[in-house]
């Protein structure tokens, strides 16, 4: 339990254990379930948490209301992460009304096989809860990323209670830098619902916003203007800064070697560049970098007349996720019949405004004419 201000507690809980968030993305440093505490004539707590995390969650309540019953228990969103614990909190506060939406009642039917709505209060698009001092407004943002999502605006405290929107990964007590998380998360999960995030984001245009409270990592505040500007950026897809990022498969070594020679070149034009073996490396580690950076390079062997399998399941992500606005480059390899500029093209027709320079060609091993075409690249990176 922490006090973020004289009527607001964080009641939420730190997961260390968990290995993949998601079953799929990796979370070495763990991951936070946030839920919040308003105290106020009426008190209202906002959201649960995971289910083996369900006892501390209520312990935590318990410790700032003692024997006090909470008023509301507000339901943002119903992933399971955030939504878990709703069973066992009616069952220790019988008397507490659950907050929700339309959607979200028949989610909570759905996952928990019983009916809610005996003691439901359901909101719409722009509705008010008056605690006493406190007045929440809720703001709905479907598809950000689930369709029931909504968020809430303490007009009181200029408090943002955002759901999954600038979340992180990461448990709150390892102290990182918000953007590298934040952008992996954003783009691992929410990254497909740009147009959803900027359509959300207008209907905050007139809010007076200094404090920002999302479900996953740690409460913002100060410039929060900050943040906003990185999300919009995100959620229009636009490069974040100016390098490149190089994803590679490689099976004897060769294309391995390419990619070596680029980097040695973009080195000495002092552009900034991050590599990573797509064989090996996190996945979603690379999709945030490939979004973060102007320009990408995808070097690959062909396989079976395609790309290498973790090339083609990274092409993939970032088909789906809507990759766009970029420059790419691609480094093809085959000894007999390279095929895979061609393959990466057509796992990247559904992908708009890329602007794909030349490809280098390899037949096997990098050739002195290969280094060549490779070292001019790295100029062509570096513009």
């Amino acid at each position: 339990m922490k006090q973020i201000s004289k009527d607001v507690f964080y009641v939420g809980v730190n997961d260390r254990s968990k290995d993949l968030f998601e079953g799929q993305f990796p979370v070495p440093n763990g991951v936070a379930y946030n839920s919040y505490l308003i105290k106020d004539e009426k008190v209202a707590v906002l959201d649960s948490v995971d289910v083996g995390f369900t006892m501390q969650w209520l312990e935590n309540i318990a410790e700032v209301l003692g024997e006090t019953a909470p008023d509301y228990l507000i339901v943002s969103h119903m992933e399971p992460d955030h939504s878990a614990s709703i069973g066992e909190f009616v069952k220790r506060y019988p008397t507490a009304a659950i907050v929700g939406n339309a959607k979200t009642f028949v989610m909570l039917s759905e996952y928990f096989s019983r009916d809610f709505t005996e003691n439901a209060v359901i909101v719409a698009e722009g509705d008010n809860l008056s605690l006493g001092a406190h007045n929440l407004k809720f703001i709905f943002a479907p598809m950000v990323h689930w369709p029931e999502v909504m968020t809430e605006y303490d007009e009181t405290d200029k408090t943002l209670y955002s759901a999954d929107a600038f979340g992180k990964f990461g448990a709150l007590d390892f102290d990182e830098p918000w953007e590298d998380e934040a952008r992996r998360y954003y783009f691992g999960i929410v990254g497909k619902y740009g147009l959803q995030v900027t359509n959300y984001f207008k209907k905050l245009e007139s809010l007076t916003i200094k404090r920002i409270c999302p479900l996953h990592g740690p409460v913002l505040e100060g410039e929060t203007d900050t943040y906003f500007g990185l999300y919009k950026k995100w959620a229009a897809y636009e490069p974040e800064a100016v390098g490149v990022t190089i994803a590679y498969t490689s099976v004897y070594g060769n294309t391995k070697k390419a990619v070596e020679i680029l980097c040695d070149g973009l080195k000495k034009e002092g552009t900034p560049h991050k590599v990573y073996d797509l064989a090996r490396c996190d996945h979603s580690q690379c999709v945030a970098d490939a979004f973060k950076y102007d320009k990408l390079v995808l070097a690959t062997t062909t396989y079976n007349g395609d790309v290498f399998p973790p090339m083609r399941a990274f092409l993939e992500e970032l088909a789906e996720r809507n990759f766009k606005n970029r420059k790419v480059a691609v480094i093809e390899n085959g000894s007999w019949a390279p095929n895979a500029a061609r393959a990466i093209l057509k796992y990247t027709e559904g992908c708009k405004q890329l602007e794909f320079l030349p490809a280098v060609t390899i037949r096997a091993a990098v050739t002195a004419e290969n280094i060549k075409a490779i070292k001019s690249l790295a100029k062509d990176l570096s513009v």
